[in-house]
């Protein structure tokens, strides 16, 4: 006994060896994960592990592939400049051949003959040499030895001079510097490739004496001095300072460097500059393509191509199970949805065999009836929530449901529930088909309709007492649709006044002009507001305009507004009422009104009766002296005909002015029509300044007008305007009057000026006198009519007044005017609006303004 109680005190593995801090970690860190996401993360690993492969594999094959091209760029780099060396000591060589021609030429121990062998020598010797020429230093040409391939245009003939061009730049450089100079001439278009240059200075005992000019065969010089083992592996070419090819054929630039170019097969070129020449001759050489690269490798492809199907097979894999996870999650949520929804909605849902058993309640039904599921499943007819007052119908109903006859609209019944109570219900049957295609029974949806039908009911009550409301109304109302001659509504007014057809409700529209478009005889089908937002038309504003109907002599006030009737339509409500006795009273109003103003006229001609008539007597008495003076002198025969003519002429003038008296007091106390029309500001307020000016006078007040210059007209009634000013202007006087005021200060000013009021172009008619002003509670009650502050007024003047001024859209006011605390005086203002269009009248106005 004591081994097993031995064994049983060892620890076991687990506990002797506790797993790491690390994996514990993780172990946790996966366990907290949903089933979904571990499988999610298992699916990814091998693909992250692929990914992973085919990066390292990239990454070597890169590394390898660098590595490869820094050893070519490094042998081609040698190479060249190995190359580069050979030809700078063949032209090194070249040069101190020709400098001891020139030590010769200076030291003239040469001659031209000796000069001619020397050089025919050197340039079969040496290929790159082209041409020799012996220039004095007058830049003309001594002799010139050239290898027969030379062209002929490029030939120097002896005796010729340097002519302007690089040849000749490059020899004032050489006689400046006094040093060998290379040179490499552009050469034209379509002439033969230029020739490498080298001018060495001849001096003669310290002097300048000329140059010796050798060229070369750039072509010859790259051929016959770079080595041979490098013209066999790389491309050479030698190019000018314009980056030109001169010699040699290169292969195919490459393109611009892009960040996979380590990856593709590259041309590996090197150049360098050709020294003594210096930049202007470049020496370039570029590898010629000896391996198909990394791309071209077929290892690369195939790991490649492996890496690519591995990671789409566990792609597909991956998504194929996460549809199916996404499949299986669809069908619990839906349906876990299909139950909420059953058991949230409050249609009660039924189900029967073919037999008529109960197969199937949902929780509202069992909740509509009051009886349980386990209670109602099974039943046979009849069923426990059938009223015993209906079980012959409702077997009728069953059997027809039973057979196929069913209701598309459904049929109403009653329904008792387990206390007892009685409700409406609606059923609807449909046939209920199982997953191979069998009808196995029927649907039967049930619902509540007793509270609709009581709405329902109460909607019916609704609509008469609505009824009752419109065939009471006083006014006619009518509703028809848009582009139809039906006439879809009519209250008893409009039958009695049109009958029952639509020709009076077409007749309003037409006639009051609140349909555009629309026509009287409705012959066109169209609707004329077709295209139109119906929802901008319903919720728009009535329409109203007041007509007159000859047939019934009655005058109508026509309001519309457009609807959308119950089936959809748009149409239109037209309601008219009887506005006849209103509108007798306006007219009546208006007589009063104009029979106010002609005795408001009268009036004031009868308060200006007496100066009337010593305004006339001046000219009456003037006319009866100039008759009776050229009586005396016809009786005494000293009339002479020129004296005649002068006295004749006085006295026309002042029977003219009789008459302009008496004509304007005639047509300032007629009674007229209101005319107005466009009249002219200046001659309207001259007119009535010399209506006011008689009374003016009689009180012995001075009368100041200004009227600004360019003014333009107004619509108004000349006759009624000149009324108010004249009444102003007689106000002001008699207030002077009343004040007693010294003479130098009996004054009344007249200013008529252009303004901007209300952001309107008007025009400002101002009265100002100097009298005691008004008191406060003058001010308040001053244009109420029967109102006057004098004893023999009647109230009726600046009333009228203020009533003229507003039947003209104008506005009139009254104000103090004040030397501090003391009232000096009263302005009465009032303005017309203008007669022209906004912008015109702006400018007019602009004008009007300037000094």
């Amino acid at each position: 006994m004591a081994l097993p109680y031995t064994c049983a005190m060892q620890p076991t593995p687990l506990e002797a060896e506790p797993a790491p801090p690390t994996r514990s970690l993780w172990l946790r860190w996966w366990r907290s994960l949903s089933p979904v996401r571990q499988d999610r993360f298992a699916a990814l690993a091998p693909l992250a592990a692929v990914l992973m492969f085919l990066a390292a594999i990239l990454t070597a094959f890169w590394y390898l592939r660098m590595e490869e091209l820094d050893r070519e760029q490094e042998a081609l780099r040698r190479d060249v400049e190995y190359a580069q060396q050979r030809v700078r000591l063949r032209l090194l060589e070249r040069q101190e051949q020709l400098m001891r021609v020139a030590r010769d030429l200076s030291n003239r121990d040469l001659d031209r003959n000796e000069f001619a062998n020397r050089t025919e020598d050197l340039i079969s010797q040496y290929p790159e040499l082209q041409a020799i020429t012996w220039v004095d230093d007058q830049r003309r040409i001594r002799a010139s030895q050239a290898a027969p391939t030379v062209a002929s245009s490029q030939l120097r003939m002896a005796g010729e001079v340097l002519r302007n061009g690089e040849a000749a730049e490059i020899f004032g450089l050489v006689r400046q510097l006094q040093q060998p100079v290379y040179s490499q001439p552009v050469a034209a278009p379509g002439e033969p490739a230029p020739l490498l240059q080298l001018q060495v200075p001849l001096a003669a005992r310290g002097q300048f004496s000329g140059v010796l000019m050798a060229e070369y065969s750039i072509d010859s010089l790259l051929r016959y001095g770079t080595p041979t083992e490098v013209l066999a592996r790389y491309a050479l070419t030698l190019l000018d300072a314009h980056r030109q090819v001169l010699a040699g054929t290169p292969l195919t630039q490459d393109g611009p460097s892009q960040w996979w170019a380590p990856w593709r097969t590259r041309t590996n070129a090197y150049e360098v500059s050709v020294s003594p020449v210096g930049n202007s001759l470049v020496l370039r050489a570029q590898a010629y393509r000896t391996s198909l690269g990394v791309v071209g490798s077929g290892l690369f492809w195939l790991v490649g191509t492996l890496s690519a199907m591995t990671s789409w097979l566990l792609i597909a894999t991956w998504r194929h199970t996460r549809r199916r996870m996404r499949t299986q999650e669809a069908l619990i949520a839906e349906t876990n949805f299909r139950r909420a929804m059953e058991n949230s909605v409050l249609t009660g849902m039924r189900a029967l065999d073919l037999q008529g058993r109960i197969t199937y309640v949902n929780a509202a039904f069992c909740q509509m009836t009051g009886w349980s599921e386990a209670e109602l499943v099974g039943q046979l007819p009849p069923y426990s929530y059938w009223p015993e007052s209906d079980h012959e119908n409702l077997h009728a109903k069953l059997r027809e449901e039973l057979s196929g006859k069913t209701i598309p609209g459904g049929f109403q019944v009653r329904v008792r529930k387990r206390n007892g109570a009685l409700f409406d219900a609606r059923l609807y049957v449909s046939p209920l088909i199982d997953a191979h295609g069998q009808q196995t029974g029927w649907m039967t949806s049930m619902t509540d309709i007793t509270e609709p039908n009581r709405i329902r009911e109460q909607l019916s009550a609704s609509h008469e007492r609505f009824t009752i409301v419109l065939e009471a109304l006083d006014a006619s109302v009518s509703v028809a649709p848009l582009g139809s001659q039906e006439l879809l509504f009519a209250n008893k007014l409009y039958r009695q006044w049109f009958g029952s057809h639509t020709g009076g409700h077409l007749q309003l529209v037409a006639q009051a002009g609140v349909l555009p478009g629309s026509s009287a005889d409705g012959g066109d089908d169209e609707d004329g507001l077709m295209g139109l937002p119906t929802d901008s038309l319903t919720s728009a504003n009535a329409e109203n305009a007041e007509i007159y109907l000859p047939e019934l002599n009655k005058w109508l006030e026509v309001r519309s507004r457009y609807l959308s009737w119950v089936d959809g339509r748009l149409a239109q409500m037209v309601i008219a009422t009887d506005i006849t006795p209103r509108r007798l009273a306006e007219e009546q109003s208006a007589r009063h009104a104009e029979r106010a103003q002609s005795v408001s006229r009268l009036i004031t001609m009868g308060e200006m009766a007496s100066s009337v008539a010593h305004e006339l007597n001046q000219p009456l008495t003037a006319i009866s002296n100039y008759c009776n003076g050229m009586i005396s002198r016809a009786e005494s025969g000293q009339l002479t005909q020129e004296a005649l003519l002068t006295a004749l002429q006085k006295t026309s003038h002042q029977a003219l002015r009789a008459g302009q008296i008496i004509q304007r007091i005639r047509a300032f106390v007629k009674r007229s029509e209101p005319d107005r029309q466009r009249s002219d500001v200046a001659s309207m307020v001259n007119e009535a300044v010399e209506l006011a000016d008689i009374e003016l006078r009689r009180h012995n007040v001075r009368l100041r007008h200004y009227v600004a210059a360019r003014l333009p007209p107004v619509m108004a009634d000349t006759i009624l305007i000149e009324q108010v000013l004249v009444n102003l202007m007689k106000n002001g006087a008699e207030s002077i009057a009343q004040a007693q005021r010294p003479a130098p200060d009996r004054s009344v000013e007249l200013r008529v000026v252009p303004k901007q009021i209300e952001d309107r172009p008007v025009i400002e008619f101002t009265v100002q006198d100097t009298g005691r002003g008004l008191a406060p509670e003058v001010l308040e009650r001053l244009f109420e009519a029967f109102f006057s502050t004098k004893s023999e007024g009647m109230g009726m003047g600046l009333n009228l007044c203020r009533s003229i001024v507003e039947s003209h859209q104008g506005r009139m006011r009254a104000e103090n005017l004040y030397n501090g605390s003391e009232v000096v005086g009263c302005r009465f203002s009032f303005w017309l609006p203008l007669d022209q269009p906004a912008d015109a009248t702006i400018n007019t106005v602009a004008e009007a303004t300037k000094p």
